[in-house]
């Protein structure tokens, strides 16, 4: 936690008690930096203060994903600002949830519970990336159908593999495979995941339509291909599609959602382009193996 205000710091660590998590906390930006150049591996999300002296929250932030060894842990940015403009610039600089002051103890804990979850999904699928087919960096085209979460998420990690940033590749491809099953085969709509989520019910729902005969048939599709200086994927879904231009910026209505920022996330941090088409059942998502193309 990186927080400067001491009254503050004794409120955080009062509200996340309950939590089986040790906490430790940093001061300001300064501090904080310190603690993550010494191990950066030993955080797992790191909820940040936006205003604080000598290294504020944005400077930290951009020091974060600037380094690899730091870019892709879980920030929760806390902030008395809640204005669009202050929002977009710190998804944009790479914040994944936002908090406002005062806190409420239950979304704090339910928002660090996520962002942890998260956190530990990521480094799951970093680390099968050396079980993804390495000959995939030799292929110029190749399509694969897929029907459930965890073909998704081990699809993710084989086509990560073609890609340039394989450790950053991995997290963008595997969320636009995973939407492909969970909203478009299986329909489940961006309120019932809100809810089944606040309830630990989301993958319990995922394996019950999984099952059922309206949804048993149904698989994705993700077509990869290598052109010139760009590795595309095309994944298609059999669902009805959604409205994807919802999700390409921040809505200040969901900024305080424990989920919908894959799309944003991956379009800022993943790929060089990502381009939705017809009803939003099938996406394009370029990445560039030569960035200066």
């Amino acid at each position: 936690m990186v927080e400067d205000n001491a009254l503050d710091r004794a409120l955080l660590q009062a509200h996340l008690h309950p939590l089986p998590a040790d906490v430790a906390f940093a001061g300001d930006g300064v501090e904080a930096w310190e603690m993550l150049d010494r191990d950066a591996a030993s955080y797992d999300v790191i909820l940040l203060d936006r205003t604080m002296p000598r290294m504020n929250g944005l400077e930290l932030l951009a020091r974060l994903k600037s380094d690899p060894r730091c870019r892709t842990i879980p920030v929760i940015m806390q902030t008395g600002c809640v204005g669009r403009e202050e929002m977009l610039e710190g998804i944009n600089a790479g914040a994944y949830y936002y908090l406002t002051k005062p806190y409420n103890a239950d979304v704090l804990r339910m928002v660090i519970r996520t962002a942890a979850s998260d956190s530990n999904e990521i480094r799951r699928l970093q680390s099968q990336l050396d079980r993804g087919f390495k000959a995939l960096a030799l292929a110029q085209q190749a399509v694969f159908t897929f029907r459930t979460i965890d073909e998704a998420r081990d699809l993710g990690s084989v086509l990560a593999r073609a890609c340039p940033d394989p450790e950053a590749a991995v997290i963008g491809v595997t969320e636009l495979l995973v939407n492909a099953v969970e909203h478009g085969n299986l329909g489940i709509t961006y309120d019932e995941k809100t809810a089944l989520r606040s309830h630990f019910q989301w993958e319990a729902e995922v394996q019950r339509r999984l099952c059922m005969s309206e949804y048993a048939g149904r698989r994705a599709e993700v077509r990869f291909e290598r052109e010139g200086s760009e590795v595309r994927f095309t994944i298609r879904d059999c669902g009805g599609g959604f409205e994807w231009q919802r999700y390409f910026e921040i809505d200040p209505a969901r900024a305080f959602d424990t989920h919908g920022r894959g799309i944003l996330m991956a379009r800022h941090f993943t790929f060089h382009a990502l381009e939705y088409r017809g009803c939003g059942n099938e996406v394009v998502a370029t990445i560039r193996t030569d960035p200066s193309c």
